[in-house]
């Protein structure tokens, strides 16, 4: 039973109190975590020393890059140091900015890679500061709820939406409503611009006469749409769901993804298939060696 004076602050709930399975999730999460950092950075670095990848799809990656490592590390940090079920307390504005930052970060992620698909410098300070306004009015309504008791343990590993709802000691509805209407703007809405892109790719790689070359554009184009479909697909079965159709355990798994899986994918899908920056990586590789 939690102590009901003080000041509210929360906890977060281990993933298992198995000394082992609590060493092999915090290696696993770290090395994730150092190949999104490194692999991100790496896409950030060769962009910024290379002359030939200053055009506006490359400017955007590195950007996205930026977005990937910063939206990692708002999370997993904290996350590693509750791994082994010591539950350190995070108090209640150190949560309402972890959601903060964590939800802006993740919008921008959303926006970033459907302004990609335009290459427009325009829409970014619109998407930049749209996101900032979103998730700012989000997460002031979100702690203006009264929560029961000082001590509050969340069934996840972040201070996201859906499981501090779930803490609300009141009526939700307006605030599950806000929920759905600021996840639609952040969701559906890119999500459909990248499908309207993505008609008009396709299109154009129909119209390519070599038998190769539509292979070899589709194969791009499939890979980048497994990105899109993971990152809005995991966010929309977290954010879009009603409360009483989901989980938090689900929640916790479908957080995992676009936590970890997306970011680390995303530098993979969109430099390893790209021969401008395979080219500049190689360049650097044999300019290393010679000197």
């Amino acid at each position: 039973v939690f102590n009901q004076s003080g000041p509210t602050e929360f906890v977060f709930r281990v993933f298992t109190t198995v000394p082992e399975f609590q060493v092999l999730l915090f290696l696993l999460f770290l090395l994730f975590y150092l190949m999104i950092v490194c692999g991100n950075t790496a896409i950030i670095w060769v962009v910024c020393t290379h002359s030939v990848l200053r055009t506006p799809i490359y400017f955007f990656l590195s950007n996205l890059s930026f977005v990937e490592i910063c939206y990692t590390t708002v999370v997993v940090p904290l996350m590693l140091s509750n791994i082994f079920g010591a539950q350190k307390p995070i108090p209640l504005a150190g949560c309402g900015a972890q959601m903060f930052f964590f939800l802006t970060l993740g919008g921008a992620d959303c926006f970033l890679l459907a302004i990609m698909a335009y290459d427009r410098y325009v829409m970014l300070g619109g998407a930049v500061g749209l996101t900032l306004f979103l998730s700012l009015q989000l997460t002031a309504l979100i702690f203006t709820l009264p929560f029961c008791g000082h001590r509050q343990e969340i069934n996840h590993f972040l201070c996201d939406v859906p499981p501090i709802l779930r803490l609300a000691c009141a009526a939700i509805r307006v605030h599950q409503a806000v929920l759905y209407v600021v996840s639609i703007l952040v969701l559906t809405v890119p999500f459909l611009l990248i499908c309207i892109s993505y008609v008009f790719i396709t299109c154009a790689i129909l119209s390519i006469r070599s038998a190769e070359g539509r292979r070899q554009a589709f194969s791009t184009c499939s890979s980048h749409l497994t990105a899109v479909l993971l990152q809005y697909g995991c966010c929309a079965l977290a954010y879009l769901r009603p409360q009483s159709s989901s989980s938090a355990d689900e929640d916790r798994q479908f957080a995992l993804v676009y936590t970890f899986i997306t970011p680390l994918l995303n530098p993979l899908i969109y430099t390893l298939r790209n021969k401008d920056v395979k080219g500049a990586l190689e360049k650097s590789a044999q300019y290393q060696r010679d000197t």
